[in-house]
């Protein structure tokens, strides 16, 4: 017991020094999962032997993923994504094969072992690519979708993988190992429903157990887990949640199908459960484990022995399968019409192998397809290529995701034909608005954004824009700032945004200035550059939204609008005060301790404000509200309590 205890911290030590370190640098979480494997294992030697062993066990959270990701799509979003799941997936498998293969053949190798190894290498890694996308949010972008469904197809492929192999299992080592093979096949039996069985039997075997993971999944799980649920139990649900993940695995294995397929197809027929939400919060923190656990025994597991031993080839073969497989999907990117930097993240994204790799050159020795000491070289270039596979993203993210929006950006701005009586710069969520809302009423805009993507996506529904940058001079001009009554300013960078109201205000005092504002300090900002009229984008409907929960959690409705009356009432008289504090400070620090003092006596004001009880007239807005009786909350709050009594 005390060798698990000791094990046990030292993978967790390594992982909590290591991966903390590899996020401050940039260096993303996977990569420092696997330098600390290397670390513990090849470098100092504190792990060894057991690695293989934990390995199959961590894999179990690749299990888990596919899971969770399954729960994340629902059954039509699936069947969209058909043509590229089937269509880009099955050539990148195709293709990868069959060049890896042919280079083999090309080498001397023969052609039963040269597929199985170009088998191997058509796979990528969903651990590392799929944890990687989720950690820079690359998950929703095209490459990052393209690649999910490459990984899917993939993930599929390995059943009709694992049934080939032993069809080209080799003569002479079936010869050299019959006595082995007996005792594997005992094994086996043991552990698995189908084997022996004819063709048409295990067809019969596997389509029942996919109708049991299908159906029970859409009309067993639910009363399962209301059933559950009505203990208010949070660890029986946690483990109600396991043994669905596990039994599906399980089952899955002894039917001779990959774990990580089924339970991606229970995740699936689960992604329009109720409980979704609460399977996905109770699995994450193990499936985040059990990931982290693979990646480390991963680099636990490179063996320098071997790679120094031939450092060459390991390095070349290593170099050359992502070489192949980068080429293959860059050629099929072309034919899909994947675009931009999105071809290069997925190109770049699956030019690994992957842990399925390690799956199948076990099984590829087990049956005697591959010599063990073929097996072993291989298992190390699967390794490295997936240690390297962080460095891959690491360039996409600092070289190639910058240059190809400084070319997007630097392209020569729009001819702009047309002049209007209102000039907006910005047309993301805010401008969108604003723009639709002066359109529908006549108002003649012209609209100004420097992101490419954004101006497409308004074109692609029929809002016209134009692709420039609106703080330059002549493009401001030939959008006919002159005659324009109003320039509205909703960019994203605060700063430009605060340039362009400066320049604005200077050159052309006649027109009126309204800004959107993204906090405080930037509406202090755009004031003191002299908009006219200055709005945070949250307050409007951060207000509206506390408000209704004013509403919701008892407060007649009259009541709550005069409360949001009052509340508007007091930021108005408090704002001036404020944002002379704010400007006359020297402090490089304007939010000093005097404004924060004064801050916390206006707060104390507000508080009194929401106090008091309103006799005067009502405003125009409230008009239409039905005021409460005398003494409304205190039977409110009466009635709450015996509520509350009665619980």
């Amino acid at each position: 017991m005390t060798g698990y205890f000791l094990q046990a911290f030292i993978y967790l030590f390594a992982a909590v020094i290591a991966v903390p370190i590899a996020k401050r640098l940039g260096l993303g979480s996977v990569l420092g999962y696997l330098i600390a494997g290397v670390v513990i294992g090849p470098v100092i030697g504190l792990v060894g032997s057991e690695t293989t062993t934990i390995q199959h066990f961590a894999e179990f959270g690749v299990v888990m993923m596919l899971f969770l990701v399954g729960l994340e799509l629902e059954p039509r979003m699936l069947w969209d994504m058909r043509h590229r799941l089937v269509g880009l997936g099955g050539l990148q498998v195709g293709l990868s094969t069959f060049i890896v293969m042919a280079i083999a053949m090309a080498m001397g190798i023969g052609w039963t072992v040269a597929l199985t190894i170009g088998l191997v290498f058509s796979l990528s890694s969903t651990a590392i690519v799929l944890q990687t996308f989720n950690e820079k949010g690359l998950g929703k972008t095209e490459g990052g979708r393209t690649a999910f469904s490459v990984l899917l197809f993939q993930d599929i492929a390995v059943i009709p993988m694992l049934a080939l192999i032993p069809l080209l299992a080799l003569p002479e080592l079936v010869e050299k190992a019959q006595n082995l093979v007996q005792t594997a096949s005992e094994h086996s039996e043991e552990l698995s429903l189908v084997a022996g069985l004819p063709g048409w039997a295990y067809a019969i075997v596997v389509i029942t157990a996919i109708v049991i993971v299908v159906v029970g999944g859409h009309f067993l799980s639910r009363p399962l887990f209301r059933f559950v649920a009505s203990s208010g139990l949070r660890e029986i649900f946690t483990a109600t949640a396991l043994m669905l993940v596990i039994g599906i695995a399980a089952l899955m294995s002894l039917v001779g199908l990959s774990p990580a397929l089924g339970t991606f197809l229970a995740g699936v027929v689960l992604a329009n459960s109720e409980f979704r939400h609460e399977l996905e919060s109770n699995l994450e923190p193990f499936k985040g484990l059990l990931l982290g656990l693979f990646f480390i025994t991963v680099g636990a597991g490179i063996d320098f022995g071997v790679l120094f031993g031939d450092f060459s080839t390991v390095i070349g073969l290593t170099l050359g399968v992502m070489l192949i497989k980068a080429t293959v999907l860059l050629v099929l990117s072309f034919i899909f019409k994947v675009k931009g930097s999105d071809r290069w993240l997925f190109a770049l994204s699956l030019a690994q192998a992957g842990e399925f790799g390690f799956v199948l050159l076990s099984y590829t020795v087990q049956n005697h397809v591959l010599p063990t000491d073929i097996a072993k070289t291989l298992s190390l270039v699967v390794a490295l290529s997936m240690f390297l596979t962080p460095g891959l993203f690491i360039l996409f993210d600092k070289v190639i995701l910058p240059r190809f929006q400084k070319t997007e950006n630097e392209r020569e701005a729009d001819e702009i034909d047309e002049q209007g009586t209102v000039i907006i710069a910005g047309i993301g969520r805010f401008g969108q608005i604003v723009n639709r809302l002066l359109v529908a009423n006549g108002v003649k805009t012209v609209v100004l954004d420097h992101e490419v993507g954004q101006i497409e996506n308004m074109r692609s529904i029929g809002i016209k824009s134009f692709f420039g940058d609106a703080t330059r001079p002549d493009l401001l001009h030939t959008s006919g700032i002159e005659e324009a009554k109003v320039m509205i300013v909703a960019i994203d960078d605060k700063e430009r945004a605060v340039e362009l109201v400066k320049y604005v205000r200077k050159s052309y005092p006649h027109i009126r200035i309204l800004a959107r504002a993204y906090d405080r300090g930037h509406h202090y900002a755009l004031r003191c550059a002299g908009a006219d009229y200055m709005i945070s984008e949250t307050y409007r409907s951060a207000l509206a939204l506390g408000t209704q929960a004013l509403k919701d959690v008892g407060f007649h409705p009259f009541r709550a609008e005069q409360l949001k009356a009052a509340f508007v009432e007091t930021e108005a008289k408090s704002k001036e005060v404020l944002y002379q504090t704010w400007k006359e400070s020297t402090e490089e620090n304007k939010f000093n301790a005097s404004y924060r003092e004064l801050f916390m006596q206006l707060e104390e004001a507000l508080g009194e404000a929401m106090k008091g009880e309103r006799s005067d007239k009502h405003a125009k807005s409230e008009r239409g509200w039905t005021p409460p009786p005398k003494g409304y909350s205190d039977v409110v709050e009466k009635l709450q309590a015996e509520k509350g009594d009665e619980n």
